[in-house]
């Protein structure tokens, strides 16, 4: 019995509650992984998983033995890490982000990122909704808004300003908002992952002040709402970053400058108490200088020169 390749498989049975979602990742099948357990569990003369009617989950003694897995082999990695060049930094680097982020700021940078680390696999996984760490067996990922998860370690790298935005063919037919009230009587388009649904919340000089719209198009996809956008059918609250040049050609209008939808902050976490190696250290540092000089997305001012018209006339 291969016990370190045993202990892995238990390990993330428990986090992810499949066998097959364990062999998937393992590259091997599911009686290969139902294998490995019973083998440990014959060996240690004791039942470690328990069948519910939904997923497996850890018996009282598979708890506790499976706490100290993760500890031996945080342990064998960062021994083995230890006695690698520093500068080599290696392995398979999972990492979770949102779909338009990851298709618009991170994909473009992924080649320059692997040439100067040539020893690092990239595993992208791209969605919009909440991801479990431990349950989707990725090392970091990528945050949009605020953080509420206390037991993640989180490095800010950068900023998601974000504006009131529609295509010249949609306010040329529909005119173009002046006020909040104005909005009302507008085609607006929902991504429904923003927390506040259809109420969107502005700064104004006055203070915060919050408005419910109504369209008839909604979206769980931020890229999708841009399609949208593009195509004149209603007018949105988007991510500068997500039009990129299309706003500074002019293909698209910015509207009610006065009123500003709060930026979001842009961070990249990861679990607190486990051993982090050094291919996720080197892709947070990675990022983190590559949105400092990237003005859609620069979490501090003022702006480069280099910045395009819109966002130097956003920003004063």
């Amino acid at each position: 019995m291969d016990r370190i390749a045993c202990m892995r498989s238990f390990v993330r049975a428990v986090e992810t509650g499949s066998f097959s979602a364990v062999a998937r990742e393992m590259a091997t099948t599911q009686p290969t992984v139902s294998k490995q357990i019973a083998a440990l569990e014959e060996h240690l003369g004791a039942r470690l998983l328990v069948r519910s009617t939904r997923r497996l989950g850890p018996t009282e003694e598979g708890e506790r033995y499976y706490r100290q897995c993760r500890r031996v082999l945080e342990a064998i990695e960062e021994a083995e890490a230890s006695v690698r060049s520093a500068e080599r930094p290696f392995g398979r680097l999972r990492v979770s982000c949102p779909v338009a982020f990851g298709q618009y700021r991170i994909v473009p940078r992924v080649k320059e990122f692997l040439d100067r680390y040539p020893d690092i696999e990239l595993d992208l996984t791209m969605t919009d909704g909440f991801v479990d760490l431990i349950e989707a067996g990725a090392e970091l990922a990528i945050r949009i808004g605020l953080l509420e998860d206390s037991s993640l370690v989180a490095h800010r790298i950068g900023t998601t300003r974000r504006v009131t935005v529609g295509s010249a063919a949609y306010f040329a037919g529909a005119g173009e908002p002046r006020t909040l009230e104005d909005l009302t009587r507008h085609n607006c388009l929902v991504y429904t992952h923003l927390a506040t649904g259809n109420t969107w919340s502005f700064e104004s000089q006055s203070g915060p002040v919050q408005v419910k719209v109504r369209g008839n198009f909604q979206c769980n996809n931020s890229a999708a709402i841009r399609e949208a956008v593009l195509a004149g059918l209603g007018v949105a609250v988007s991510p500068v970053w997500l039009f990129g040049e299309d706003l500074d050609r002019g293909v698209l209008q910015v509207v009610l400058h006065d009123f500003q939808p709060p930026p979001l902050p842009i961070h990249a976490v990861y679990l607190k108490d486990r051993y982090q190696p050094a291919r996720v250290r080197c892709f947070v540092d990675f990022l983190a200088a590559a949105f400092r000089g990237d003005p859609w997305v620069c979490s501090q001012g003022p702006w480069p020169e280099k910045s395009p018209a819109f966002v130097r006339e956003l920003v004063g």
